[in-house]
């Protein structure tokens, strides 16, 4: 079965394997804009990025922008995604708009990007849950049929963030889960310009973080082992290592 945590050594919920069960298979689902095999791809990248000799040579430079030699890739993607793919995994803390939009003029629209970007934090997040664990990352997925379909939700505008995105006030019926009880956070709405984007973090993040509803309610650890101020102090530590914007 896919997700087996029972040899791991420790109790893990089940609502941990089951997220990322429905993450995995959405990935292997085709997306709006980029196939089920781009998908999948993305994800080997995300794995390739770790091992590339490249991508350590960017992140010790002074400045990324430099030649650093070919990334370490095995997939079919064109040079730009896998760049993409690379940089948001191994130095993310050094993405800028000018670098987006240098993206945009190579051939990756907004909407590929903020798809790429979902698939990307899933993967890292799903991968990192097994290396702290100790265990071997689980297979790629089978690529399910189909095409992209191409949706932009109509309620995507300019917001003042990098990408067009979907505030609560302009989300639709489609987009009305993205928003539990209408509130909205700049992390919620980074990705809303695809849904799924956002409906996969959300599926990771209620089971390997908190619920959305919870966070605003400090005595609330979602039935966690650990209390909230010790959940807090784990999420900031991981936050700094990653040098996430927050």
């Amino acid at each position: 079965m896919a997700f087996d945590y029972s040899k791991s050594g420790y109790a893990i919920r089940e609502d941990i394997p089951d997220a990322h069960r429905a993450v995995w298979q959405m990935i292997a689902e085709p997306g709006c804009w980029w196939s089920s095999e781009d998908r999948i791809a993305l994800v080997a990248e995300t794995r390739n990025a770790r091992f590339c000799e490249a991508c350590r040579r960017r992140r010790e430079a002074l400045s990324p922008n430099g030649d650093f030699g070919p990334h370490l890739s095995t997939t079919h993607l064109p040079d730009v995604v896998i760049d993409t793919v690379h940089r948001v995994t191994t130095d993310p803390a050094r993405l800028s708009r000018s670098w987006l939009d240098g993206v945009n003029a190579a051939g990756v629209s907004d909407e590929q990007y903020v798809e790429l970007l979902g698939v990307v934090v899933a993967a890292i997040s799903i991968d990192g849950f097994h290396r702290a664990l100790g265990l071997p990352l689980e297979p790629l997925p089978s690529a399910v049929a189909g095409s992209p379909s191409g949706y932009r939700p109509p309620g995507a505008a300019d917001s003042g963030a990098w990408v067009h995105t979907v505030q609560p006030e302009h989300a639709g019926e489609s987009e009305a889960d993205l928003y539990p009880g209408g509130r909205s956070a700049n992390v919620i709405s980074a990705m809303s310009l695809v849904p799924d984007s956002v409906r996969m973090l959300l599926r990771l993040s209620d089971a390997q973080y908190l619920p959305l509803r919870s966070i605003r309610t400090p005595n609330d650890n979602a039935n966690s082992a650990l209390s909230r101020c010790q959940i807090e102090l784990l999420a900031g530590r991981v936050s700094s290592l990653s040098e996430c914007f927050y």
